[in-house]
Order: C-alpha cells, then sequence, then structure tokens
C-alpha cells in the first residue's frame, strides 16, 4: 500500500487523548483503515498476539502505539501483549475494538425523564460482546470534558480506559474486556474544575465504608421462594388488611458477639422467628442503600441501587426478604429521594457542576441536615430516582418504600428563612416539579406493581397526600400520622392528674382521621436526641411508667389507622435508641419487661386477627364514640367495626381504679373480655371484669349498657355479642 495515501495521526485528536479530554478516543483508537493505534500507558513494547511479527511504533510523546496493516488478517476483536517497564508481560482484548453498545433508545427515554430502569444500561454490567467476556461501564457527566473508568485492573491510572461520549445524552460509555464481577472501580472525571473521582451513582455495589469505590455487580442468580407471597400481595385488598409495622435499624437490632455487624443471613435467623412471634405483619428497615456515615442511619445515602456491604452481598438482602416473605411477613424499605450528602465521591457536584442538585443554593441545599436536594425537575434525575424505587421493589421484592422527609421536598421555604428560598413560577412556596415527580414515582411504582406501597413521612397539613393525583392529591398509599404521634405523646407525658386538662390530645384526632389514609407511628425518631425512650416518657413511679406503657400500645393497635412501633419499644427499653450498639435485649430477663413484651404480643396479635380491629381503618364505619366527653376521669370509650364483628374498648388515664363504671352499648349478650392491659401476665394488678352482661338500662342514649371495673391506667377490650 502507498505510504502517501495512508491518512495522517489526528494530531489535535492525540493531544486531546494525552490530556483525557477526547470526547470519542474511538476517532483515533482501533482500527482506521490500514492504521492500527492502540493506547498503552507505561509500556515498554506492544504487539499483537495473532500478528507477532508486526511492529508497533509508539507515536512520539504518546501513550498511543500505531501499526500499518498491509494484506494481514487481524481479528474484530484483537489481543495486545505488552511488556511493561518492569519487564513484566500483559495481554488485554483491545476495548478500543469494539461498536457502541447502548441503545439510542435508551439514551432517548433517559433524557425525556421517561426510562424507569437506567440501572439496566448505566453502571457497571457484566456482559460477553461477540463472545468476549467483559464489563460494559456507562456513566452521566454530560458537563466532563473527559471520564475514564479507573479500577483495580489498571491501577487506577485513568489514562488507560478514557470513555466514548454518546453525543447530546451526555452519557459515556465503553465496553473493557476481562474485568470480571466484584472488582473495584470509580470513574475518573475531567472538568472545568479539575479531577474528580466518582464512585458509580447506579452501582449496584459497594465497597464497605471507609473505603469509597463501587464494584462490578455479578448477575443474580438468587432462587427466590416468595411466589405465592407476591402473588397474594398482588391480588390483596391492603386497605382492608392489618398492616402492624415493626422498625428496626439492622445494624443495631442485634450485633455479633464482638460488636461488630451481623451478616444478612444472621439476621435472617433470628428477625424472622422473632418478628413473626410478635405478630407484627410487617418490618420496615431503616435504610440499607449504601452510606458512608454510620450516624447518619443510612438517611445520607450514596448508592441509590447498592446494598449497604456492612452485612454482605446484595444476594444476602435478597435472603432475608425472602425468608420475611415465606414467614409471611411484608418488607418496607425507608428510601431518600429528598436530599442527598456532600461527600467528594458521590453525586455531589458530580461532573464539576450541579447536575443532581440545583446550582443556586436557595433552591439545592438544605440547611437542617448540611445536604443537597435534588433537581427534580431536570428529566434525566426524575428517571434515576423512579428507575431507584422500582429497581427495590423488583430486584429485591420489598412489598413498599416509606418516603422520608417529604414535607422538605413539598415545600420550597422549608426550614428557611425569608431570603433564603426562591418562590416558583406563581410565587409560592410550592416544589411544584417535587409534587409533579411524587406523583409520577408513586404512579410508576404502584400501577407497575399492585400491592406495593408508597408511604409518606409528611408531617405538615398539605391536602390529599393518599388520593390520586386526578383529584389533586400526590397518589401515596399511606402517610404518617404525625398529628396523632405529637398528640398522644404528650398527652401520655403529663402526669394522670393533669390529663383531664388535656383531653382534647385524645379525641382531637377524630376530627381528620379519614382525611387520610393514615399510619400510627411511635418511630426511631421519638426515641433519640434526648426525646427519651418511650418507658422513659411515662410520668409516675416505676409500676405507673409500666402500666402507662401498656395502655399506650392498646390504645395505638385499637385506634383507626395502620400501626408501627420501633425496635426495642415492645420491651419498654429505658434508654434512648444508640446506632452504635445493639438494643438492650438483656431487659427481657425482667420481668417487668418481660410484661410488656407478652402485652404486646397479644395486642398486635388480635389487631391481626381480628377483622374489627382492621378492616375498616380509613372507614368512619369503622370506628365509633361511646364516650369521648370523661375528661374528669381521663376516660374514653370506643367501638370498633369491621369483618360482622365488634369490640368495646375503653381506656383508663389514671391510676384510679374506676369500679360500677356504666357505659351505653348497642345490643344485648355478654361482653368477653379479650384484654386487659393490667392482667398480671403483662405485669399489671389484676383488676379485672371476665366480662359484663349487657343491662336492659338506657344509657348514653343507648337501649343497654354495660357496668365494668376499670382498671388503674389500663385498657380493655371486649368482644360484643
Amino acid at each position: 500500500m502507498n505510504a502517501t495515501s495512508i491518512p495522517e495521526v489526528p494530531a489535535d485528536d492525540l493531544r486531546r487523548l494525552q490530556a483525557g479530554r477526547l470526547h470519542d478516543p474511538f476517532r483515533l483508537l482501533g482500527r482506521h483503515g490500514p492504521r492500527l493505534r492502540v493506547l498503552c500507558p507505561g509500556a515498554a513494547t506492544v504487539g499483537l498476539e495473532s500478528l507477532p511479527e508486526l511492529p508497533l511504533r509508539r507515536l512520539p510523546g504518546s501513550d498511543v502505539f500505531e501499526a500499518i496493516l498491509d494484506t494481514q488478517p487481524l481479528p474484530a476483536h484483537y489481543t495486545l501483549r505488552w511488556s511493561d517497564a518492569a519487564g513484566q508481560e500483559h495481554r488485554a482484548v483491545d476495548p478500543y475494538s469494539f461498536a457502541p453498545l447502548l441503545s439510542d433508545f435508551d439514551l432517548q427515554l433517559f433524557g425525556q425523564g421517561r426510562h424507569w430502569h437506567p440501572q439496566n444500561f448505566l453502571g457497571a454490567h457484566v456482559r460477553q460482546v461477540d463472545g468476549v467476556e467483559g464489563v460494559l461501564f456507562a456513566v452521566w457527566a454530560p458537563n466532563a470534558d473527559g471520564v475514564s473508568v479507573v479500577g483495580d485492573w489498571n491501577g487506577w491510572d485513568g489514562r488507560w480506559h478514557p470513555m466514548r461520549n454518546r453525543g447530546d445524552s451526555g452519557v459515556w460509555e465503553l465496553f473493557i474486556p476481562g474485568v470480571v464481577a466484584g472488582a473495584r472501580y470509580k470513574f475518573e472525571l475531567r472538568t472545568a474544575q479539575g479531577l474528580l473521582l466518582k464512585a458509580d451513582p447506579c452501582a449496584r455495589a459497594a465497597e464497605l465504608r471507609p473505603a469509597t469505590a463501587s464494584r462490578v455487580a455479578a448477575a443474580s442468580h438468587y432462587a427466590w421462594g416468595d411466589q405465592a407471597w407476591l402473588d397474594r400481595r398482588a391480588a390483596g385488598n391492603w386497605h382492608r388488611q392489618p398492616i402492624s409495622i415493626y422498625e428496626l435499624h439492622i445494624g443495631s437490632w442485634r450485633r455479633a458477639p464482638d460488636g461488630g455487624f451481623l451478616s444478612y443471613a444472621d439476621i435472617a435467623d433470628q428477625l424472622v422467628p422473632y418478628v413473626a412471634d410478635l405478630g407484627f405483619t410487617h418490618v420496615e428497615l431503616l435504610p440499607v442503600t449504601e452510606h458512608p456515615f454510620d450516624a447518619s442511619w443510612g438517611y445520607q445515602c450514596t448508592g441509590y441501587f447498592a446494598p449497604t456491604a456492612r452485612h454482605g452481598d446484595p444476594d444476602g438482602l435478597r435472603l432475608l426478604i425472602d425468608r420475611l416473605h415465606q414467614a409471611g411477613i411484608g418488607v418496607i424499605l425507608d428510601w431518600v429521594p429528598a436530599h442527598f450528602p456532600r461527600d467528594e465521591h458521590a453525586l455531589a457536584r458530580f461532573d464539576g457542576t450541579a447536575l443532581y442538585e440545583h446550582e443556586d443554593p436557595r433552591l439545592g441545599e438544605h440547611p437542617d441536615w448540611g445536604t443537597l436536594v435534588f433537581n427534580f425537575g431536570r428529566a434525566e434525575v426524575k428517571s434515576f430516582l423512579i428507575g431507584s424505587a422500582l429497581h427495590w421493589v423488583e430486584a429485591f421484592h420489598v412489598d413498599g418504600l416509606r418516603v422520608d422527609a417529604v414535607a422538605s421536598m413539598l415545600y420550597l421555604d422549608y426550614s428557611r428563612e425569608p431570603g433564603q428560598w426562591l418562590p416558583n413560577r406563581h410565587g409560592g412556596n410550592e416544589n411544584l416539579e417535587a409534587v409533579e415527580f411524587l406523583r409520577e414515582a408513586c404512579g410508576v411504582v404502584q400501577g407497575q406493581h399492585p400491592g406495593a406501597l408508597m408511604i409518606a413521612e409528611e408531617s405538615t397539613a398539605w391536602p390529599q397526600v393518599t388520593r390520586p393525583p386526578w383529584t389533586g392529591g400526590l397518589g401515596f398509599a399511606l402517610k404518617w400520622n404525625m398529628g396523632w404521634m405529637h398528640d398522644t405523646l404528650d398527652f401520655v407525658s403529663h402526669d394522670p392528674v393533669h390529663r383531664q386538662y388535656h383531653h382534647d390530645r385524645l379525641t382531637f384526632g377524630m376530627l381528620y382521621a379519614y382525611t387520610e389514609n393514615f399510619v400510627l407511628p411511635l418511630s426511631h425518631d421519638e426515641v433519640v436526641h434526648g426525646k427519651r425512650a418511650l418507658l422513659s416518657k411515662m410520668p409516675g413511679d416505676t409500676w405507673q411508667q409500666f402500666a402507662n406503657l401498656r395502655l399506650l400500645y392498646v390504645y395505638q393497635f385499637t385506634f383507626p389507622g395502620k400501626k408501627l412501633l420501633f425496635m426495642g419499644s415492645e420491651f419498654g427499653q429505658w434508654t434512648e435508641w444508640n446506632h452504635d450498639r445493639a438494643i438492650d435485649w438483656p431487659l427481657l430477663d425482667f420481668d417487668t419487661h418481660r410484661g410488656v413484651h407478652a402485652l404486646l404480643r397479644d395486642v398486635a396479635r388480635l389487631y391481626r386477627d381480628h377483622p374489627a380491629l382492621h378492616a375498616h381503618d380509613f372507614d368512619p364505619q369503622g370506628f365509633e364514640w361511646v364516650d369521648c366527653h370523661d375528661s374528669g376521669q381521663s376516660v374514653v370509650s370506643y367501638l370498633r367495626h369491621g369483618g360482622g364483628r365488634s369490640v368495646l374498648v375503653v381506656l383508663n388515664f389514671t391510676p384510679v381504679p374506676r369500679h360500677g363504671y356504666r357505659l351505653g352499648v348497642p345490643r344485648p349478650g355478654w361482653y368477653g373480655e379479650r384484654l386487659n392491659s393490667d392482667s398480671t401476665f403483662y405485669g399489671g394488678s389484676d383488676v379485672a371484669n371476665g366480662g359484663a352482661q349487657a343491662e336492659p338500662v338506657p344509657w348514653m342514649g343507648r337501649p343497654w349498657s354495660v357496668t365494668l371495673t376499670l382498671p388503674p391506667l389500663g385498657a380493655l377490650v371486649l368482644e360484643l355479642p
């Protein structure tokens, strides 16, 4: 071949490649007509395995080697052999011999905010391409001048594997032969602000903190055994079913004997029988998404697709969820789309610009937590977050996502002073982009997976959180009833002698109880930061504190709404939750704590098994006051109805037994005592009735009445005839 007909090396491209700023290294590298150019930084000599006699010469001042091919046959994906400066021999298939692998369709949907599974093409994926094994890497970084993949296999040297930019999509990709599952990697980005080293936003596995690299995740071959559970979930009507949630932080529920973290499998061995025995229908896990800082409890997340490595690999989490499902227990995960931390290796200013967040700190920074707020109006960010939500439901079979800090998403002026926030286009304080994002996320998750629940931790009076978007709602399935929680804990913290002056705290909640689908939460947030454990909040001597706690639990489990209780509360932990150690299991050696545990077990099972206590949690026909006016004696009583059955609940919030206490009831017959929180079995004084026969004595506008003895600081649940 005439050398004069061979195109010259594009000098500008070569300079850009050496500087790490060439958007398309394939323009220079690989086969271009008779020229073959390969990138081998630090190599002393380079050759081709299939053409050992063909010399490759280094282009001056570069890491690129070139050969002129004549008539020699060259495989489409040729293997390079090179020796480094130390004389070590290496071989690898040239990554610059492969065509682009990402589809234009995926890139288009992602850019429009309509890709529900961006993690299926972004991130790191083990693939076989034309018979060659390797990993396809892809990352969204539209404002970077150049991006390289660095990892174990290339000495974390960004000169080795510069990526190809896919034009207006802002996505960079590269298939690297020979990389295997488990390899550690990051993306090296060259930006106007300098060189950045970032973990993969779509990684499905990560290193254990304090290390921050991503890991190439193997395709999961976990054999699920929960199909019967998933079928029941899809066919069921969760509105009419019991939902009682045991909330836990798996890093401090139990610890290993040496104080370290338990594996997912070890947690499953202990958690599944424990929760099943207690009678809860669901567990809720504080975030298990990867996070660098233990004290954030997982709420400052850096891995939106990766389970934390603290307890093992992703299949370990699958096993835990599968085991819970097979025991008839649902799984809810805390999910945090409201904000993310500033850690340099993660999402913050990912490509040197405010990519996932807003540029203006009045929109992009959260003053309370020192974190950054997602830009919900950006299409790619919306795809990223919706993809994360679906990932946990689809890849891990979770039954719901409890969305953290929804109020901080909805209000532009949340926790901000005048001048610290920007109004929306109408001049209001509503974050219109966040509203649309939440509606879409709820619609996609719950629409694609019937029976899966989106649950809002929303602390304001924003209307219709759990109503469909076509009525103006946000589309959540459930909302935490923060008003009930605050009113209830305020009421029970008062000395009983003063409770008569705060009686409305017990009764006010019924004025709005059916405006939303509520969960009644006694959560982790109420037993930290100086708020004290639930037992320690209770007034009086030790006996009264335990009696108050038992009474509180019966009130919670018999009042309309689904239930949530944080770990340790079920046996009356005295101290606040500490994420650095296990909850105080030795307390179960004491009768008083075993009594609380037994009461909680019985009332949780009663709620689960008795339709009157759960069938109409969101429907006024399931609740009826008997007497809500007896503030002088701090007694309330009500009926619950459902499934053709009814129960009478009577709560005495003073330590004074009430003898001969008459209540109007709807029909004659024997009212049998189903539960008495003052039973000696629970550590009470055993002021009991056994039941009561209705008498034809009109009372409270009803034709029949019963006379009861109300136990001190006690609760009675009686079955209607």
